[in-house]
């Protein structure tokens, strides 16, 4: 019978769940959490998203995505505004002060990664970075 570190699913998942712990931590002073983040991140990239759109996007399920936008408007981080294609539907946006909260983040990201990946050499990082992303391939959503 194969132990569990011979299953490359499991230390994956291993591997998400210690990310997600430390960069929860960073985060807990903003009150944030990690899927707060991640919704963050992904509007960085976009001029605005639907909430179908993140959801999917994300993997999270819609009902999350309500409350995670909810919590970042509260904040200033983002904000609902009309579609500009479909006035009856909402898009969400970044805010300028979801934009400085992120750039705020980014030292602290790569101190996690860095703690995370800190057995890896530069060479044999970049190497794991590509193939993550050829793993992952469309399911990264974003």
């Amino acid at each position: 019978m194969r132990g569990l570190h011979a299953d490359a699913g499991y230390l994956l998942y291993r591997l998400g769940l210690r990310s997600g712990q430390l960069f929860n931590t960073f985060l807990q002073e903003s009150g944030l959490r990690l899927r707060h983040y991640a919704v963050l991140r992904f509007l960085a990239t976009a001029e605005g998203a639907l909430q179908r759109e993140l959801s999917a996007r994300l993997g999270y399920d819609p009902s999350a995505i309500v409350g995670l936008v909810d919590d970042l408007e509260k904040l200033g981080f983002a904000e609902r505004r009309p579609a500009p294609d479909d006035r009856r539907s909402r898009i969400v946006v970044l805010t300028e002060a979801g934009g400085e909260f992120l750039r705020g983040t980014d030292e602290a990201g790569l101190r996690v990664t860095n703690e995370l990946l800190s057995p890896l050499d530069p060479a044999e990082r970049k190497t794991l970075h590509a193939l993550l992303l050829r793993v992952a391939g469309d399911g990264l959503g974003g």
